[in-house]
């Protein structure tokens, strides 16, 4: 029998398995295996997202493992994300339905706003000028916030959160709120702890996943003589002491900080090995050792500098921006 996974409840009352399968760069022709692999094993819950390009073979996955019977569609936990060309909110509605019918289920357990920034509506995802700029949407992420909370009350979705959001940004939804943001996905390993915003997260009520938690060591965009989390003697010491792989000990590291961690992988073995830290905890000394490492050392980073043109603050936070206002009476209490 599979080991059994720990759960964090969500602020919505549904349970969030705080260990699943990451999906980002898992190459078609590769995701479907690797999904299938992972239900296998144990995992219950799967990060997607339409950006990724893949969501289509991961509901191929889920669709023969409940053909097989290996699990229920009510045994999984499915995320998936709301791009940046999606931020009008006429378009959120129908953005959702076509990760839905791509994973071929009629709900999410969890939606996210992926960045809070949007696009230009169209079928480029990036939305590029002529001149290589970004072509902005001009729709703002908290009206955006306002169509996802319409998904919920459909019951499209069961949960509604946000990802790559600062405190400033998380503010202005909350501003805006009748549903509060059950879950904050952000970049978070060893190298980048994220701790201040991870206690605010929690202050609120907020679920946070730790992506890249192994420090995506296959970004397309790594250079030369980048540091590598997992190649980390400091991180290897702490490996050997508890006879297990870095990646464990990356992965447990995230557990016992109360992190729900996506780790990805397409590798059935380390699919299964990334699975297999169910059976240890990190000593408090070992914990407090692996959190020096801290250096804000951020490997993920949309980084559009091109997009001077939209009034969001996530790369260019002295801009002003002035707050939606809702009634006193319809407002999320912090």
């Amino acid at each position: 029998m599979a080991a059994k996974v720990p759960f964090v409840k969500l602020n919505t009352g549904y349970d969030c398995p705080m260990l699943g399968l990451g999906t980002w760069k898992s190459k078609p022709g590769e995701v479907e295996r690797a999904v299938r692999d992972a239900i296998d094993v144990g995992y219950r819950h799967i990060d997607c997202a339409y950006l990724y390009c893949n969501e289509k073979e991961v509901g191929n996955a889920i669709k023969e493992k409940i053909d097989q019977g290996v699990v229920k569609r009510e045994d999984l936990f499915l995320t998936s994300k709301l791009w940046c060309t999606f931020h009008d909110p006429a378009l959120v509605e129908g953005a959702v339905r076509k990760t839905m019918s791509d994973l071929g289920v009629d709900y999410l357990d969890l939606y996210l706003i992926h960045f809070p920034q949007g696009y230009a509506a169209g079928d480029d995802l990036w939305a590029k000028l002529p001149n290589g700029r970004t072509n902005a949407s001009v729709f703002d992420y908290v009206d955006t916030w306002l169509s996802m909370e319409a998904l919920v009350r459909k019951g499209l979705v069961r949960s509604i959160g946000v990802s790559n959001f600062n405190k400033r940004q998380l503010d202005r939804v909350l501003g805006v709120a009748t549903i509060r943001p059950a879950m904050q996905q952000i970049e978070v390993h060893p190298y980048l702890n994220n701790a201040k915003l991870i206690e605010y997260c929690r202050s609120l009520g907020i679920a946070v996943t730790a992506y890249s938690p192994l420090g995506s060591p296959d970004r397309p965009w790594a250079k030369p003589g980048e540091p590598n989390l997992m190649q980390d003697p400091r991180l290897r010491g702490v490996a050997a002491k508890y006879k297990k792989t870095v990646p464990q000990i990356l992965i447990r590291y995230a557990i016992d900080r109360g992190l729900i961690v996506i780790p990805k992988s397409v590798t059935k073995k380390r699919i299964a090995e990334n699975f297999d830290v169910l059976d240890f905890s990190l000593q408090r000394e070992d914990m407090d050792q692996i959190a020096t490492l801290e250096c804000r050392g951020r490997f993920c980073d949309l980084g559009d500098k091109t997009l001077r043109n939209h009034y969001c603050d996530y790369f260019y936070p002295k801009i002003i921006i002035m707050w939606r206002r809702v009634p006193e009476s319809r407002r999320v209490k912090k």
